[in-house]
């Protein structure tokens, strides 16, 4: 099923579709997050407001880390542009590409490795993409608590939410709602692009969450879905 044209949230219209080499080979369809999203929401911000516009630069923002496959696609996202979680060195665009993009990029972990729930060192794109999606059917939902300053640097808290209704590593579904709390810092320059991301929230608190169900016997590829709702974030 297609996405029903242009996206309110992140101004994703039909020739931006069309001239994007998206990194799945087509666009993300965000019409079920969308949904979740304003059903489980705890703040409907004034349109035209600074909590608006940020909660709407984010999910564009995120948009295009996890789905174009081209810095020059991007209208946000800045060719400069550095990511850093909990105070880890800045990685450019290629350094998270090297780690397999998004969601290895908010999952970096200095644990040893047999105590790791996910390995972000040993996912790639495809792999993690595959995983969360199928964990997280109706995606995986972001909105805005507070905004503590706005442009040209950003400071916000924020709430991730979705419900389990897929395996994760291995482990059953629970059903259960997940939620991630945390804050972030975006620094935005004169042509309003995103330069710089500074991300501070705890990884066990989500992952934690996602292995509470017991193991299950899975075959290779058996999680995979081709659903095309199952493309989105937040």
């Amino acid at each position: 099923m297609a996405s029903s044209g242009v996206d309110k949230y992140r101004g994703l219209d039909e020739e931006e579709k069309k001239n994007t080499v998206w990194r799945f080979g087509q666009p993300p369809n965000y019409d079920i997050v969308n949904k979740l999203f304003e059903e489980g929401r705890t703040k409907i911000w004034p349109p035209g407001s600074l909590e608006e516009m940020v909660q709407n630069i984010v999910k564009t923002w995120e948009m295009e880390l996890f789905h174009k496959a081209r810095i020059e696609d991007c209208k946000f996202t800045d060719p400069s542009f550095i990511y850093s979680l909990n105070g880890r060195r800045g990685l450019s665009l290629e350094e998270v590409g090297k780690m397999g993009g998004g969601y290895n990029s908010h999952l970096q972990t200095s644990l040893p490795e047999h105590l790791r729930i996910y390995d972000p060192a040993v996912e790639t794109f495809e792999s993690s993409h595959r995983e969360f999606t199928t964990t997280f059917p109706r995606g995986f939902a972001i909105e805005i608590l507070k905004v503590y300053c706005g442009p040209p640097q950003i400071v916000y808290k924020f709430r991730h939410w979705g419900y389990m209704e897929g395996p994760f590593m291995g482990h059953a579904p629970t059903g259960d709602l997940i939620e991630l709390f945390g804050m972030a810092i975006f620094e935005m320059s004169e042509n309003n692009k995103v330069t710089k991301v500074e991300f501070f929230f705890d990884r066990g608190e989500l992952l934690g969450k996602l292995v509470k169900g017991e193991k299950v016997e899975t075959k290779d590829g058996e999680v995979a879905s081709t659903c095309p709702f199952m493309r989105s974030t937040g």
